[in-house]
Protein backbone atom coordinates (compact mmCIF):
# COMPACT_ATOMS: atom_id res chain seq x y z
CA UNK A 1 0.00 0.00 0.00
CA UNK A 2 3.04 2.04 0.82
CA UNK A 3 3.90 1.82 -2.74
CA UNK A 4 0.18 2.55 -4.02
CA UNK A 5 -0.29 5.51 -2.29
CA UNK A 6 1.34 8.57 -3.46
CA UNK A 7 -0.10 7.94 -7.57
CA UNK A 8 -3.96 7.08 -5.72
CA UNK A 9 -3.91 10.45 -3.66
CA UNK A 10 -2.59 12.60 -6.69
CA UNK A 11 -5.41 11.24 -8.52
CA UNK A 12 -7.94 12.12 -5.72
CA UNK A 13 -6.63 15.51 -5.76
CA UNK A 14 -7.23 15.68 -9.21
CA UNK A 15 -10.70 14.74 -8.88
CA UNK A 16 -11.31 17.27 -5.91
CA UNK A 17 -9.64 19.88 -8.37
CA UNK A 18 -12.07 18.86 -11.02
CA UNK A 19 -15.07 19.60 -8.97
CA UNK A 20 -13.83 22.59 -7.23
CA UNK A 21 -13.89 24.39 -10.60
CA UNK A 22 -17.40 25.25 -10.59
CA UNK A 23 -17.84 25.79 -6.82
CA UNK A 24 -17.44 29.08 -7.44
CA UNK A 25 -17.68 30.00 -10.84
CA UNK A 26 -20.72 32.51 -10.49
CA UNK A 27 -19.73 34.93 -7.65
CA UNK A 28 -17.26 37.27 -9.31
CA UNK A 29 -19.95 37.86 -12.23
CA UNK A 30 -22.96 37.95 -10.13
CA UNK A 31 -23.20 41.85 -10.90
CA UNK A 32 -23.84 40.56 -14.15
CA UNK A 33 -25.69 37.95 -14.11
CA UNK A 34 -27.99 40.25 -11.54
CA UNK A 35 -28.45 42.40 -14.52
CA UNK A 36 -29.35 40.35 -17.54
CA UNK A 37 -31.87 38.91 -15.50
CA UNK A 38 -33.32 41.99 -14.10
CA UNK A 39 -32.74 40.67 -10.10
CA UNK A 40 -31.24 41.91 -7.33
CA UNK A 41 -28.00 40.83 -6.17
CA UNK A 42 -29.58 39.08 -3.18
CA UNK A 43 -31.87 37.44 -5.30
CA UNK A 44 -28.59 36.12 -7.84
CA UNK A 45 -27.00 35.27 -4.37
CA UNK A 46 -29.76 32.48 -4.39
CA UNK A 47 -27.51 30.69 -7.09
CA UNK A 48 -24.78 30.34 -4.58
CA UNK A 49 -27.45 28.91 -1.95
CA UNK A 50 -28.98 26.98 -4.03
CA UNK A 51 -25.79 25.16 -5.14
CA UNK A 52 -24.79 24.84 -1.40
CA UNK A 53 -28.07 23.38 -0.27
CA UNK A 54 -28.98 20.84 -3.12
CA UNK A 55 -25.06 19.45 -2.21
CA UNK A 56 -25.94 19.74 2.00
CA UNK A 57 -29.06 17.21 0.99
CA UNK A 58 -27.91 14.89 -1.21
CA UNK A 59 -25.29 14.12 1.05
CA UNK A 60 -26.90 11.20 3.29
CA UNK A 61 -27.67 9.40 -0.07
CA UNK A 62 -24.80 9.78 -1.98
CA UNK A 63 -22.39 9.05 0.87
CA UNK A 64 -24.46 5.78 1.44
CA UNK A 65 -24.09 5.03 -2.10
CA UNK A 66 -20.72 5.55 -2.39
CA UNK A 67 -20.34 3.13 0.82
CA UNK A 68 -22.19 0.65 -1.11
CA UNK A 69 -21.77 0.90 -4.85
CA UNK A 70 -18.46 1.93 -5.01
CA UNK A 71 -16.62 5.50 -4.07
CA UNK A 72 -14.28 6.00 -7.53
CA UNK A 73 -17.40 5.05 -9.98
CA UNK A 74 -19.53 7.39 -8.14
CA UNK A 75 -17.23 10.76 -8.39
CA UNK A 76 -16.57 9.56 -12.02
CA UNK A 77 -19.94 9.65 -12.84
CA UNK A 78 -20.89 12.92 -10.65
CA UNK A 79 -18.12 15.07 -12.59
CA UNK A 80 -19.71 14.19 -15.53
CA UNK A 81 -23.16 15.04 -14.76
CA UNK A 82 -21.53 18.76 -13.31
CA UNK A 83 -19.85 19.46 -16.67
CA UNK A 84 -23.28 19.09 -18.28
CA UNK A 85 -24.81 21.17 -15.67
CA UNK A 86 -22.69 23.63 -16.55
CA UNK A 87 -23.15 23.60 -20.22
CA UNK A 88 -26.99 24.08 -19.97
CA UNK A 89 -26.79 26.60 -17.23
CA UNK A 90 -24.70 28.80 -20.00
CA UNK A 91 -27.70 28.07 -22.35
CA UNK A 92 -30.31 29.52 -20.06
CA UNK A 93 -32.38 31.83 -21.54
CA UNK A 94 -34.03 32.73 -17.75
CA UNK A 95 -33.39 32.95 -13.96
CA UNK A 96 -35.60 30.09 -13.60
CA UNK A 97 -33.77 27.88 -15.73
CA UNK A 98 -29.92 28.61 -14.62
CA UNK A 99 -31.53 27.83 -11.11
CA UNK A 100 -32.28 24.56 -12.01
CA UNK A 101 -28.61 24.08 -13.59
CA UNK A 102 -27.60 25.21 -10.57
CA UNK A 103 -29.15 22.66 -8.31
CA UNK A 104 -27.82 19.76 -10.84
CA UNK A 105 -24.71 20.79 -10.53
CA UNK A 106 -25.38 20.97 -6.17
CA UNK A 107 -26.10 17.65 -6.95
CA UNK A 108 -23.91 16.07 -8.99
CA UNK A 109 -20.49 18.25 -6.86
CA UNK A 110 -21.97 16.07 -4.19
CA UNK A 111 -20.44 12.78 -5.52
CA UNK A 112 -17.40 14.09 -5.70
CA UNK A 113 -15.60 16.00 -2.49
CA UNK A 114 -17.05 14.25 0.77
CA UNK A 115 -16.11 10.92 -1.05
CA UNK A 116 -12.51 11.92 -2.28
CA UNK A 117 -12.04 12.06 1.98
CA UNK A 118 -13.18 8.80 2.78
CA UNK A 119 -11.30 7.20 0.44
CA UNK A 120 -8.30 9.38 1.84
CA UNK A 121 -9.44 7.94 5.30
CA UNK A 122 -9.07 4.60 3.62
CA UNK A 123 -6.02 4.88 2.48
CA UNK A 124 -3.78 6.82 5.39
CA UNK A 125 -3.84 6.33 8.80
CA UNK A 126 -4.88 8.94 11.49
CA UNK A 127 -1.38 9.75 12.68
CA UNK A 128 -1.12 11.13 8.83
CA UNK A 129 -4.62 12.17 7.63
CA UNK A 130 -4.38 15.46 8.53
CA UNK A 131 -1.25 15.81 6.52
CA UNK A 132 -3.09 13.71 3.37
CA UNK A 133 -6.26 15.18 3.41
CA UNK A 134 -4.22 18.71 3.72
CA UNK A 135 -2.78 17.10 -0.31
CA UNK A 136 -6.51 16.28 -1.14
CA UNK A 137 -7.52 19.98 -0.23
CA UNK A 138 -4.66 21.17 -2.44
CA UNK A 139 -6.60 20.19 -5.48
CA UNK A 140 -9.41 21.45 -3.74
CA UNK A 141 -8.22 24.90 -3.17
CA UNK A 142 -6.30 25.09 -6.52
CA UNK A 143 -9.55 24.20 -8.48
CA UNK A 144 -11.60 27.22 -6.29
CA UNK A 145 -8.19 29.28 -7.01
CA UNK A 146 -8.55 28.63 -11.04
CA UNK A 147 -11.82 28.80 -10.74
CA UNK A 148 -12.90 31.74 -8.94
CA UNK A 149 -9.78 33.75 -11.48
CA UNK A 150 -11.26 32.57 -14.70
CA UNK A 151 -14.77 33.40 -13.91
CA UNK A 152 -13.64 36.71 -13.36
CA UNK A 153 -11.33 37.05 -16.48
CA UNK A 154 -13.44 35.51 -18.69
CA UNK A 155 -16.59 37.00 -17.59
CA UNK A 156 -14.83 40.72 -18.51
CA UNK A 157 -13.92 38.87 -22.00
CA UNK A 158 -16.95 36.87 -22.84
CA UNK A 159 -19.77 37.19 -20.57
CA UNK A 160 -20.65 34.42 -17.36
CA UNK A 161 -22.04 31.95 -20.12
CA UNK A 162 -18.85 31.74 -21.35
CA UNK A 163 -17.89 30.75 -17.69
CA UNK A 164 -20.16 28.24 -17.89
CA UNK A 165 -19.16 26.81 -20.90
CA UNK A 166 -15.34 26.81 -20.50
CA UNK A 167 -15.61 25.46 -16.98
CA UNK A 168 -17.87 21.91 -18.11
CA UNK A 169 -15.57 21.25 -21.19
CA UNK A 170 -12.62 21.26 -18.45
CA UNK A 171 -14.74 19.22 -15.68
CA UNK A 172 -15.88 16.47 -18.18
CA UNK A 173 -12.06 16.17 -19.78
CA UNK A 174 -11.34 15.65 -16.18
CA UNK A 175 -13.73 13.26 -15.53
CA UNK A 176 -12.20 11.23 -17.99
CA UNK A 177 -8.88 11.34 -16.79
CA UNK A 178 -9.50 10.14 -13.33
CA UNK A 179 -12.23 7.35 -15.01
CA UNK A 180 -8.52 6.01 -16.70
CA UNK A 181 -6.49 6.60 -13.53
CA UNK A 182 -8.89 4.32 -11.35
CA UNK A 183 -9.02 1.92 -14.25
CA UNK A 184 -8.23 -2.08 -12.78
CA UNK A 185 -7.38 0.03 -9.63
CA UNK A 186 -8.45 -2.04 -6.02
CA UNK A 187 -9.92 1.43 -4.95
CA UNK A 188 -12.53 0.90 -7.82
CA UNK A 189 -14.02 -1.75 -6.78
CA UNK A 190 -17.58 -1.81 -4.90
CA UNK A 191 -17.39 -2.81 -1.21
CA UNK A 192 -21.04 -4.74 -1.39
CA UNK A 193 -22.38 -3.04 1.77
CA UNK A 194 -26.16 -4.03 2.30
CA UNK A 195 -28.75 -1.66 3.52
CA UNK A 196 -28.42 -3.23 6.95
CA UNK A 197 -24.70 -1.78 7.22
CA UNK A 198 -25.75 1.81 6.49
CA UNK A 199 -28.62 1.29 9.25
CA UNK A 200 -25.17 0.11 11.57
CA UNK A 201 -23.39 2.49 9.91
CA UNK A 202 -25.75 5.77 10.73
CA UNK A 203 -26.40 4.38 14.33
CA UNK A 204 -22.54 4.33 15.06
CA UNK A 205 -21.85 7.28 13.93
CA UNK A 206 -24.03 9.29 15.98
CA UNK A 207 -23.42 7.05 18.64
CA UNK A 208 -20.38 9.07 19.36
CA UNK A 209 -20.74 12.46 21.32
CA UNK A 210 -18.23 14.19 18.41
CA UNK A 211 -20.60 13.80 15.70
CA UNK A 212 -23.07 16.82 17.17
CA UNK A 213 -19.61 18.78 17.90
CA UNK A 214 -18.24 18.65 14.40
CA UNK A 215 -21.74 18.71 12.66
CA UNK A 216 -22.42 22.00 14.46
CA UNK A 217 -19.13 23.65 14.03
CA UNK A 218 -18.82 22.95 10.11
CA UNK A 219 -22.54 24.82 9.18
CA UNK A 220 -21.64 27.54 11.37
CA UNK A 221 -18.29 27.85 9.29
CA UNK A 222 -20.46 27.54 6.00
CA UNK A 223 -22.64 30.11 7.63
CA UNK A 224 -20.12 32.65 8.68
CA UNK A 225 -17.38 32.40 6.09
CA UNK A 226 -18.72 31.05 3.00
CA UNK A 227 -21.94 32.95 3.02
CA UNK A 228 -20.27 35.71 2.72
CA UNK A 229 -18.99 35.26 -0.90
CA UNK A 230 -21.67 36.20 -3.37
CA UNK A 231 -21.42 39.80 -1.80
CA UNK A 232 -17.56 40.25 -2.13
CA UNK A 233 -18.49 41.29 -5.86
CA UNK A 234 -21.23 44.13 -4.43
CA UNK A 235 -19.07 44.99 -1.95
CA UNK A 236 -16.11 46.13 -4.00
CA UNK A 237 -18.95 47.85 -6.66
CA UNK A 238 -19.68 49.93 -3.56
CA UNK A 239 -16.30 50.61 -3.20
CA UNK A 240 -15.93 52.29 -7.43
CA UNK A 241 -14.32 49.03 -8.68
CA UNK A 242 -16.44 47.23 -11.09
CA UNK A 243 -14.07 45.13 -12.49
CA UNK A 244 -15.11 41.26 -12.48
CA UNK A 245 -11.72 40.30 -12.79
CA UNK A 246 -10.68 41.93 -9.55
CA UNK A 247 -13.74 40.23 -8.01
CA UNK A 248 -12.05 36.64 -8.96
CA UNK A 249 -8.88 37.51 -7.82
CA UNK A 250 -10.01 38.89 -4.28
CA UNK A 251 -11.96 35.77 -3.54
CA UNK A 252 -9.48 33.54 -5.11
CA UNK A 253 -7.40 34.88 -2.13
CA UNK A 254 -9.06 32.13 0.13
CA UNK A 255 -8.24 29.46 -1.82
CA UNK A 256 -4.56 30.90 -1.69
CA UNK A 257 -4.59 31.03 1.85
CA UNK A 258 -6.01 27.28 1.42
CA UNK A 259 -3.14 26.18 -0.33
CA UNK A 260 -0.62 27.72 1.88
CA UNK A 261 -2.32 25.95 4.71
CA UNK A 262 -1.87 22.75 2.45
CA UNK A 263 1.89 23.80 2.32
CA UNK A 264 2.61 24.53 6.40
CA UNK A 265 0.28 22.00 8.09
CA UNK A 266 2.78 19.39 8.73
CA UNK A 267 5.02 22.14 10.22
CA UNK A 268 2.40 23.56 12.43
CA UNK A 269 0.64 20.88 13.44
CA UNK A 270 3.25 19.48 15.79
CA UNK A 271 3.73 22.97 17.17
CA UNK A 272 0.17 23.65 18.08
CA UNK A 273 -1.67 20.68 18.46
CA UNK A 274 -4.98 20.15 17.29
CA UNK A 275 -6.01 22.03 19.53
CA UNK A 276 -4.08 25.07 18.87
CA UNK A 277 -4.82 25.01 15.84
CA UNK A 278 -8.45 25.33 16.08
CA UNK A 279 -8.29 28.74 18.14
CA UNK A 280 -5.46 30.39 15.69
CA UNK A 281 -7.33 29.27 13.03
CA UNK A 282 -10.93 30.62 14.38
CA UNK A 283 -9.21 33.84 15.60
CA UNK A 284 -7.73 34.44 12.23
CA UNK A 285 -10.73 34.26 10.21
CA UNK A 286 -12.63 36.76 12.66
CA UNK A 287 -10.42 39.24 12.44
CA UNK A 288 -10.31 39.07 8.89
CA UNK A 289 -14.04 39.36 8.64
CA UNK A 290 -13.53 42.38 10.71
CA UNK A 291 -11.38 43.81 8.74
CA UNK A 292 -13.51 43.55 5.56
CA UNK A 293 -16.36 44.83 7.64
CA UNK A 294 -15.13 48.22 6.98
CA UNK A 295 -14.71 48.67 3.12
CA UNK A 296 -10.37 48.39 2.75
CA UNK A 297 -9.13 48.81 -0.72
CA UNK A 298 -9.13 45.62 -2.59
CA UNK A 299 -5.63 45.13 -2.55
CA UNK A 300 -6.01 44.87 1.11
CA UNK A 301 -9.25 42.68 1.14
CA UNK A 302 -6.79 40.53 -1.44
CA UNK A 303 -4.72 40.16 1.88
CA UNK A 304 -7.58 39.72 4.27
CA UNK A 305 -9.22 36.78 2.25
CA UNK A 306 -5.89 34.80 1.82
CA UNK A 307 -5.23 34.76 5.64
CA UNK A 308 -9.26 33.85 6.27
CA UNK A 309 -8.51 31.14 3.80
CA UNK A 310 -5.54 30.27 6.06
CA UNK A 311 -7.03 30.16 8.96
CA UNK A 312 -10.21 28.64 8.04
CA UNK A 313 -8.59 25.25 6.99
CA UNK A 314 -6.67 25.12 10.30
CA UNK A 315 -10.19 25.07 12.11
CA UNK A 316 -11.64 23.16 9.25
CA UNK A 317 -8.82 20.67 8.67
CA UNK A 318 -8.75 19.58 12.28
CA UNK A 319 -12.64 18.94 12.40
CA UNK A 320 -12.42 16.89 9.29
CA UNK A 321 -9.80 14.96 11.13
CA UNK A 322 -12.53 14.19 13.64
CA UNK A 323 -15.45 14.03 11.54
CA UNK A 324 -13.28 11.09 9.22
CA UNK A 325 -13.02 9.01 12.89
CA UNK A 326 -16.43 8.78 13.57
CA UNK A 327 -16.90 5.46 12.11
CA UNK A 328 -14.39 3.12 10.12
CA UNK A 329 -17.07 1.38 7.71
CA UNK A 330 -19.07 3.92 6.82
CA UNK A 331 -16.38 6.92 6.81
CA UNK A 332 -18.16 8.23 3.25
CA UNK A 333 -21.21 8.27 5.43
CA UNK A 334 -20.00 10.17 8.20
CA UNK A 335 -17.85 12.79 5.94
CA UNK A 336 -21.17 13.00 3.67
CA UNK A 337 -22.66 14.17 6.71
CA UNK A 338 -19.74 16.37 7.20
CA UNK A 339 -20.50 17.66 3.80
CA UNK A 340 -24.47 18.04 4.39
CA UNK A 341 -23.89 20.24 7.54
CA UNK A 342 -21.14 22.43 6.27
CA UNK A 343 -23.39 23.17 2.99
CA UNK A 344 -26.57 23.62 4.84
CA UNK A 345 -24.29 26.51 6.37
CA UNK A 346 -23.59 27.89 3.43
CA UNK A 347 -27.30 27.63 2.14
CA UNK A 348 -28.35 29.44 5.07
CA UNK A 349 -25.19 32.01 5.34
CA UNK A 350 -26.02 33.94 2.43
CA UNK A 351 -29.77 33.89 3.20
CA UNK A 352 -28.52 35.46 7.11
CA UNK A 353 -26.21 37.61 5.82
CA UNK A 354 -28.71 39.63 3.05
CA UNK A 355 -31.01 39.91 6.50
CA UNK A 356 -27.99 41.11 8.29
CA UNK A 357 -27.06 43.99 5.55
CA UNK A 358 -30.66 45.01 4.82
CA UNK A 359 -31.73 45.33 8.26
CA UNK A 360 -28.16 45.93 10.55
CA UNK A 361 -25.58 47.29 7.73
CA UNK A 362 -22.67 45.96 6.46
CA UNK A 363 -20.35 46.60 9.87
CA UNK A 364 -22.89 45.00 12.52
CA UNK A 365 -23.02 41.82 10.29
CA UNK A 366 -19.71 41.34 9.81
CA UNK A 367 -18.67 42.31 13.44
CA UNK A 368 -21.30 39.46 14.75
CA UNK A 369 -19.85 36.88 12.20
CA UNK A 370 -16.21 37.45 13.13
CA UNK A 371 -17.70 37.17 16.91
CA UNK A 372 -19.19 34.14 16.62
CA UNK A 373 -16.51 32.38 14.54
CA UNK A 374 -13.68 33.19 17.27
CA UNK A 375 -16.19 31.55 19.80
CA UNK A 376 -15.91 28.78 17.78
CA UNK A 377 -12.36 27.81 17.99
CA UNK A 378 -12.46 28.10 21.52
CA UNK A 379 -15.21 26.19 21.52
CA UNK A 380 -14.16 23.27 19.11
CA UNK A 381 -10.62 22.67 21.43
CA UNK A 382 -12.93 22.38 24.06
CA UNK A 383 -15.18 19.76 23.42
CA UNK A 384 -13.72 17.77 20.41
CA UNK A 385 -11.80 14.52 22.22
CA UNK A 386 -9.98 11.81 20.09
CA UNK A 387 -11.92 8.70 20.55
CA UNK A 388 -12.22 5.25 19.22
CA UNK A 389 -15.10 4.27 16.30
CA UNK A 390 -17.62 1.94 18.11
CA UNK A 391 -16.98 0.00 14.58
CA UNK A 392 -12.16 0.10 15.03
CA UNK A 393 -12.27 -3.68 15.43
CA UNK A 394 -13.04 -3.69 11.61
CA UNK A 395 -10.23 -1.93 10.74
Amino acid sequence: MTSSLPPALNIIALTTFAASLSGRALDPVLPHVASEFGVSIASAAGFSAVFAFTFAIVQPVLGAAADMFGKARLMTICLVLLGLANILGALSNSYTMLFVTRILAGIASGGVFPVSLSLVSDLVGPDKRQVAIGRTLAGSMAGNLLGATLSGLIGDLLGWRGVLVLLGVLVIASSIVIAAGFRGAALARPPHAGFSAIRQGYRTIFSNPNARYCYAAVFIEGCCVLGLFPYIASFLFDLGEVRLSIAGIVIAGFAVGGLFYTLTVSRFLPRLGMRGMMVAGASLVGLQLAAVAFGPDWKIQLACLLLMGWGFYMIHGCIQVFASELSVEARATALALHSFFFFMGQTFGPIAYGFGLEQAGKIPTLLTAAAIMIALGFACARLLRQRRPADVAAE
